[in-house]
């Protein structure tokens, strides 16, 4: 069906109702018209997408993202293994890295005066080039000219010289929303092979989840998410300094039972075996932490005889580590690790579960 009317010169044309068809049966005037309105529409629809992502463009570089909060997570090692001193004075390693659901709170605010300002709840970590979140948000202000500055407030939750990577997890968390703020436009890759400068567990702590460390820390292989339980974690009273334990190591002396088994662990992971994987759990740096500070095996021997699967020290400790598949055994091991006798030989006492990777 069709309704005549009249053109701006006078001739008569129609305007299309149910059908494409004219009153006289022909059809090509209609379609001329169906044609160059859907051309229009497409036009039209063109430049309001166009239009939309260069607002998008602009408001990065504009710097229209004003405020960030950030969540640092944790992370402990299901295994390190440390396989020679090289000749440069770094270790070359072998670990089976794990994000835990305890994280540090990070507030970023974009401003217009430039440099850098950080702050956080605890009085003796530096709020200067001396933290690794300043340097994080300098590495990537400095490369790309960024003009306006910044302001860094740290909660921390994560135990401090721990080894648990909370300050490599500070940094990388950092990276991120530096990149994110300012439409830096680098890609999650590209963030890790920057942040390698900073530290070696940068890179993954921007990665996450469940990873095979090798090299000095910087190459990853991702893994299978781990099947989830329960984490207790413990850091006694006392400081580890790691300089100290890697100058103790004496790694290239090791004997072959003492170095954990990566490879058979990888592969426990893989088949989604939890107790396969605790079975394997190893740290060769206990083999100098152990025997210099006893509180670490107490805290161990506390968590198995609680109930825990598996417990071992994280990275170069003094942190420990348990994994309960049995959530009322894992709350009850909190409150005696907390609250009772466990108040002996653990500081700080936290219960999480893995944080794993969202694909």
């Amino acid at each position: 069906e069709s309704e005549k009317g009249q053109s701006a010169q006078g001739k008569p044309f129609y305007f299309l109702r149910s059908s494409i068809f004219c009153p006289d049966g022909k059809i090509y005037g209609n379609l001329i018209i169906l044609g160059l309105v859907i051309l229009y529409t497409t036009y039209i629809i063109y430049c309001i997408q166009n239009n939309t992502k260069k607002q998008s463009h602009i408001q990065g570089e504009g710097d229209m993202v004003k405020h960030l909060g950030l969540k640092a997570y944790g992370k402990i090692n299901l295994g390190l293994d440390v396989l020679r001193r090289r000749e440069d004075g770094y270790h070359e390693v072998r670990m089976i890295m794990q994000t835990v659901g305890l994280y540090d709170r990070i507030d970023l605010v974009s401003q217009e005066q430039p440099g850098i300002r950080v702050e956080t709840n605890l009085y003796y970590l530096p709020n200067n080039e001396n933290n690794l979140v300043y340097q994080a948000a300098k590495l990537l202000m400095d490369e790309f000219g960024v003009k306006k500055g910044i302001s860094i407030k740290l909660k921390k939750f994560i135990p401090v010289a721990a080894g648990m990577a909370g300050g490599s997890s500070d940094a990388a968390a950092v990276l991120f929303g530096v990149n994110k703020m300012f439409g830096l436009g680098l890609t999650l890759r590209q963030l890790m092979e920057r942040g390698v400068k900073i530290g070696a567990d940068v890179p993954y702590c921007i990665m996450r989840g469940t990873a095979l460390s090798e090299g000095i820390g910087e190459i990853l292989t991702p893994l299978p998410p781990m099947p989830q339980c329960q984490v207790l974690i413990a850091k006694p009273g006392i400081s580890v300094s790691t300089k100290f334990v890697y100058e103790n190591l004496h790694a290239n002396d090791l004997k072959p039972e003492q170095h954990p088994d990566i490879d058979s662990m990888a592969r426990a992971i893989g088949e989604g075996d939890i107790y396969k994987t605790a079975s394997y759990l190893g740290n060769v740096l206990e083999t100098v932490t152990v025997p210099a500070y006893p509180v670490i095996a107490q805290i161990k021997d506390m968590m198995m005889d609680m109930g825990a699967i598996g417990s071992l020290m994280s990275g170069s400790g003094p942190t420990v580590f348990g994994l309960f598949t049995n959530p009322r055994a894992a709350a009850a091991a909190y409150e005696k690790m907390r609250y009772g006798e466990g108040v002996k030989v653990a500081r700080q006492v936290y219960l999480t579960n893995f944080y794993n990777r969202k694909e």
